[in-house]
């Protein structure tokens, strides 16, 4: 009944800091596909899935921290290479938490936004 996730809405502050972010920093690919709604945002293309950051200042989903807690809520994305991403990161100066053993078969990289919304990188 399922084909697979959409899309994932994150609430930021500032889009232009968040589009460094995702787009300079991580290296997404940002789509036109965006209708041009009554309120800044932008989407990102990530394989089959999309990212859409929204501006939303009375939104209630900001954690209010950056500090990088891997039980927090977030959501994961697959990467190819786990440790060229680790080097894009440092290259970036990215704070991340990385878990290359845990309780799962896979190395587990968390980053942190700037609004503090958390994403696990995983191989």
């Amino acid at each position: 009944m399922y084909e697979g996730i959409h899309h994932v809405s994150l609430l930021v502050k500032d889009i232009e800091k968040s589009k460094h972010f995702y787009g300079k920093i991580l290296g997404f690919q940002e789509s036109e596909l965006r209708p041009d709604f009554d309120f800044p945002g932008v989407w990102y293309q990530v394989g089959s899935t999309q990212i859409h950051l929204i501006v939303h200042n009375e939104g209630k989903t900001l954690r209010g921290t950056r500090t990088i807690d891997s039980r927090d809520g977030h959501f994961a994305i697959r990467v190819w290479n786990i440790e060229k991403f680790i080097e894009r990161m440092r290259e970036y100066k990215v704070e991340i938490l990385n878990k290359p053993t845990n309780q799962t078969d896979w190395h587990q990289v968390f980053v942190s936004d700037p609004d503090g919304n958390l994403i696990e990188f995983n191989r």
